[in-house]
Order: structure tokens, then C-alpha cells, then sequence
């Protein structure tokens, strides 16, 4: 008889209960449960993303190889949330947590109910299909995930003969909205155009020439553009109006309190320096004026090539909002890298150099304080990919924050002493 894996041995009992229940054993009955029904049989279950709200609501997509009556075993991807992470559509079963029962929601790969289009735009046959009648030939496609948040969004490569596109899969109510934001500011910065779009959730991108900055930061420093030429295409940008729902444009203050508030519910340990941490960055960021800004500005979203800035990329999170984020997310992003890359050196090197082109554009330490209320969303990461040792790591995190957020400095100040708690 075939047992189903269990979770975590242990799940610390002051987590919520999506957690004890979707990260404990009990994720393994839930899922035997699902599957049975269907003559699957769970082999195994590896949590391979979890994704924990302020409120408690959890969503967290497993790894799992399923065994089935006609002899077939197969690799599996299952995803389940509760609370108010359950999209629309999803097939709600009870679990039981915290001494109770808890609705959760469950889908298979990659049936998400609040990505419709994201059956077809993972099938190299249905992208083949649906694209040619759409008008874009591409061939006999391969097909590369390039990142999936369930319930969230997706993203998938596409690459043949032909050329490059990228399916950006959303939900069905978001594609007007990103198709009118990439007209708005394609006319201003070189943004990819949309070629298609479906009514299922699909908008298709073509691949743009250009290497990520991410990459030639390792690379030529040489090919590395002015940090002046990043601060015209952010003066470039065009006005386009606020995504629905997004907190008030220019305070970082309501995303911090609740990234502060997830990572206290994993590392309780951790509450008072992050309480000192909100503080602090509560009382040096200031008031900017709201102005046109990417929203998600930091290097993985731009292409450049011999110098020049050829590409900005996402811009799903365009709007309204204080430039000093839009720099502050570059500069935390580098930070960071700095600490997670064999060689930080040019990192480190560019890093000086786009703090030297802001030096005195803003009051002592608001710059700094900023970057640190990147650092601590920043600091959710290892627990989300549950990277082993993700605890150390996310401690790390919220250190090289608080050397961000200490005593009003300049953000270059503060930064050489980020390297220096990074080498301890």
C-alpha cells in the first residue's frame, strides 16, 4: 500500500493555520483526498512555493509524483490556497487546522481558475494553434516557463525558427488594462508592444533584443549604461493612471507593515527589530511628489546593449508614484546581489556609481531608509522559494536592512557598511 509522503515533520505552532495545514502532514492527507477521487495515488509532496498573506491566507504550490490505476506515474504540480488567496472557480475541499476546519481551494497544473489561458499558452500545440490565429506564425514552438505566482500570473517563452515572443498569461480582467498601458508608454520608452491578445487572460510580447542588465553587470563593464541614461528613461516615462486597488502611491509604508507582518509570523524572533525597522523607515523616508514611475524598476526588468538602455520590461506595475522608490528598488536589488553573487565586485562598482548621480538630489537618509523597506520585501524571498536554510537567510536579509535604515546617512555610506556586515 502506497502512504503519501508527509510535509514538514515539523511546523512551528504559533504559524497560521494555511500553513500547518498546506506545509504539515496534513497536506498530504488533503491531497490523497483530491486524488483519489481520480485514481491517483500521491507518491510524494514537496512544497516548492508558498506565497503568505498579512491576513494569514496562504497559497503554496507542491512538487508531487502521482501514481495511477492504468500503471502510469507522473510529476505533478498542485497548488492550494485558502482564505482570501482562493481565485474564483477553484475547487474548494475542508481541511483541518488549528483545531478546525479550513476551505481550501485546489487545481493541477496547469488548470489554474484564475488563469484560463494558461492550459493553452503552456501546450506547444495550442500556442502554435492559437497564435497562427491570431496572426502570429510561430512555427513549431518550444516552450520555456519563465515564472508562474498560482492564482497570479504566468509567464512562458516562446522560441522557434521563427523567432521569440513571451505569453504574458494574467487574469481575464487584467488584459485590457495591460494592453493599454503598453500602447501609453510605447510611445515613450521602449517597451515591448503587444501584438495579440486573447479574452482568456493571454497577451503576446515579442522577445526584444538586448542582454539584462543583471547579466552584463557580470559581464563588461564596458557595455554598462550610464546611470544618468537610467534616470531619462524614467523622466521619459509618461503619465498612466494607478492599477486597481495599489496602495497610496509614494509611501512605502503600507507595503512595508506588511512584509514586516509576514515575516514576524515566520520568524517571531524577528518582530522587534522589524518593528524597530518600520519605525525608522517610517521617520526618514519623507514626502515626494507623486509622478510617473515603472513601480518594479530594478535590473532584471531592463535590456541594454553597448551602453544603451534597448528594453524596460513589466510594466504592469506603471503609474503613479515617488521616484525615490523607483530608485530605491534598483538599489536594493543590487544590494542584495552583491551577497549572492561569486564576484560582487562590478555590482558593488555600479552600485557606487548610481549613488553618486542621486548624492544630494533628496534629504539625508531618505534615499537609505527606502532602500531598506526594499530589503525587508526583499527578505520574504527565501521563505517563498523555500530555499533550504531559508530561516538564516531571511535573517540575513533583515540585517543588511537594518544597516540601511541605521543612523541618517549617505545611501554610499550606508552601503559599505552593508559589505561590511555581508563579509561577517
Amino acid at each position: 500500500m502506497h502512504t503519501a509522503a508527509p510535509g514538514p515533520a515539523r511546523v512551528p505552532s504559533v504559524w497560521p493555520p494555511a500553513l500547518q495545514l498546506l506545509l504539515g502532514e496534513p497536506a498530504a492527507e488533503l491531497w490523497s483526498a483530491v486524488l483519489g477521487p481520480l485514481s491517483g495515488r500521491l507518491r510524494s509532496l514537496t512544497p516548492a512555493a508558498v506565497t503568505l498573506r498579512p491576513d494569514g491566507a496562504a497559497t503554496v504550490r507542491h512538487t508531487a509524483v502521482v501514481d495511477w490505476a492504468d500503471g502510469r506515474s507522473t510529476r505533478e504540480h498542485l497548488a492550494a490556497a485558502t482564505g482570501t488567496a482562493i481565485p474564483p472557480g477553484a475547487t474548494v475541499v475542508e481541511g483541518t487546522a488549528g483545531g478546525g476546519p479550513l476551505p481550501v481551494g485546489v487545481w493541477r497544473w496547469p488548470l489554474d481558475p484564475a488563469l484560463p489561458g494558461l492550459a493553452w499558452a503552456t501546450s506547444a500545440a495550442g500556442v502554435a494553434g492559437r497564435l497562427g490565429a491570431l496572426g502570429v506564425d510561430v512555427g513549431r514552438p518550444r516552450l520555456r516557463l519563465r515564472t508562474y505566482r498560482p492564482g497570479r500570473r504566468a509567464v512562458v517563452e516562446v522560441t522557434s525558427p521563427a523567432g521569440r515572443w513571451f505569453l504574458k498569461v494574467v487574469q481575464p480582467a487584467a488584459v485590457a488594462d495591460l494592453v493599454a498601458r503598453h500602447a501609453a508608454l510605447g510611445a515613450a520608452v521602449p517597451v515591448p508592444p503587444v501584438l495579440a491578445s486573447t479574452g482568456d487572460g493571454v497577451v503576446v510580447l515579442p522577445g526584444l533584443p538586448g542582454t539584462p542588465l543583471r547579466a552584463a553587470l557580470t559581464g563588461d563593464p564596458a557595455g554598462l549604461p550610464e546611470p544618468g541614461s537610467l534616470d531619462a528613461l524614467l523622466d521619459r516615462l509618461p503619465a498612466v493612471p494607478a492599477r486597481a486597488r495599489r496602495r497610496t502611491p509614494g509611501d512605502p509604508l503600507p507595503s512595508l507593515r506588511a512584509h514586516a507582518a509576514v515575516l514576524g509570523t515566520l520568524c517571531p524572533s524577528l518582530v522587534a527589530r522589524l518593528d524597530r525597522l518600520t519605525a525608522a523607515v517610517g521617520a526618514a523616508a519623507g514626502e515626494h511628489p507623486v509622478v510617473p514611475v515603472h513601480g518594479d524598476f530594478y535590473e532584471a526588468q531592463l535590456l541594454v546593449d553597448a551602453g544603451a538602455v534597448v528594453g524596460l520590461l513589466d510594466v504592469d506595475t506603471a503609474g503613479p508614484g515617488a521616484r525615490i522608490d523607483d530608485w530605491a528598488t534598483l538599489l536594493g536589488h543590487l544590494v542584495l546581489l552583491e551577497h549572492l553573487v561569486a564576484h560582487p565586485a562590478p555590482l558593488a562598482a555600479y552600485r557606487d556609481r548610481v549613488t553618486g548621480l542621486l548624492s544630494g538630489r533628496w534629504p539625508e537618509g531618505q534615499l537609505a531608509a527606502r532602500v531598506a523597506g526594499v530589503l525587508v520585501g526583499l527578505a520574504t524571498g527565501p521563505f517563498r522559494v523555500q530555499q533550504p536554510g531559508w530561516a538564516a537567510a531571511t535573517e540575513a536579509r533583515v540585517a543588511l536592512a537594518e544597516e540601511w535604515a541605521g543612523p541618517p546617512r549617505s545611501a554610499a555610506a550606508a552601503g559599505r557598511r552593508g559589505q561590511a556586515a555581508g563579509r561577517r
